[in-house]
């Protein structure tokens, strides 16, 4: 009798938990599909956001980084800044950029631009290793030096490959080409005091960064991953920080195989007004931890180039 009471119970029990298990199953299903890092619950989430159609190319002065606002262009060299009109006719050119600086710096990165002014993260770079990092603010028409912020020490960020403003939230980012914990991160600083405000982590990072950039919502990275002595192309990649997270998912975005010749891929940035992708990329040098190493086969000097792609949204 008591063995056919329990069974009964048991019964009833599990008759009222199958009746209300499809419903909260689809409630679960729906939260996480509003707010999800599943591949599964978020396929759009994981595919390219637009198809990239190549309009042709324009050799530049400058190795490191592109951006642009307007009817003009700004290029970064290592150790140079250039301004280009529209037609890429070089208009203006500082060759000396590091006047003003109150420590040391020797290397400039992929840049951004936001009211006429230029964003660089500058530094000292040798063999691989950065130090005395900063935000450095330069004037659009002079090319001059304006103003620096230092950066976090404590944030873990060893070097500046790349910087990108969002002016959504009035915020500027580093990216860094250091690989490991340093390479995993992107660093969050405010435009208008250049207080650090925090790091987020990348889930499934690229590899050697070299430029970032900010465009509808999303940042856009270019990565070094592919080995040019092999012929591997270098690849662009998109993530989406949600305020108040702390990682973000990293998705494959384009794959560079229509370069001039395999190289190393460097800044980028976005012709709001017509659609398009700016891509610096470089040819022609060996590069060993970072520096020119002497030249491949048929080439006496570096080959740095913008490529302009028109971008279609995908469906």
């Amino acid at each position: 009798m008591m063995v056919l009471l329990l069974a009964a119970c048991g019964t009833a029990q599990n008759s009222s938990s199958q009746s209300s298990e499809p419903e909260a199953t689809e409630a679960a299903k729906t939260e996480a599909t509003a707010d999800s890092a599943r591949p599964e619950d978020s396929e759009a989430q994981m595919m390219p956001q637009y198809k990239y159609a190549l309009e042709g190319s324009h050799e530049v002065n400058g190795r490191q980084g592109v951006c642009s606002e307007g009817d003009y262009y700004w290029v970064s060299g290592s150790k140079t800044l250039a301004k280009y009109d529209k037609n890429w006719k070089l208009i203006a050119e500082n060759k000396d950029p590091f006047k003003g600086y109150e420590i040391e710096v020797n290397h400039i990165a992929d840049i951004d631009v936001y009211n006429n002014e230029l964003y660089i993260g500058a530094e000292y770079f040798m063999d691989g290793v950065g130090k005395n990092i900063q935000i450095a603010v330069y004037d659009g028409d002079t090319l001059e030096l304006k103003r620096t912020f230092p950066f976090e020490a404590s944030s873990g960020q060893l070097e500046c490959s790349g910087i990108a403003v969002n002016p959504d939230n009035g915020t500027v980012w580093m990216c860094s080409w250091v690989g490991e914990e340093s390479g995993r991160y992107l660093y969050d600083y405010d435009l208008k005091t250049g207080k650090y405000l925090g790091k987020v982590h990348m889930q499934m990072p690229p590899q050697w960064l070299q430029g970032i950039a900010y465009y509808n919502g999303y940042f856009y990275m270019t990565a070094d991953d592919g080995t040019a002595d092999d012929n591997e192309p270098d690849h662009l990649y998109r993530t989406k920080i949600e305020d108040g997270k702390t990682d973000c998912i990293v998705t494959l975005e384009r794959t560079f195989d229509d370069v001039t010749k395999q190289g190393e891929i460097e800044g980028l940035t976005f012709d709001k007004a017509q659609n398009r992708l700016l891509l610096l990329y470089n040819r022609g040098a060996r590069i060993v931890l970072g520096m020119p190493k002497g030249f491949y086969d048929g080439y006496d000097h570096e080959i740095s180039e913008v490529f302009v792609y028109n971008m279609t949204a995908r469906k």
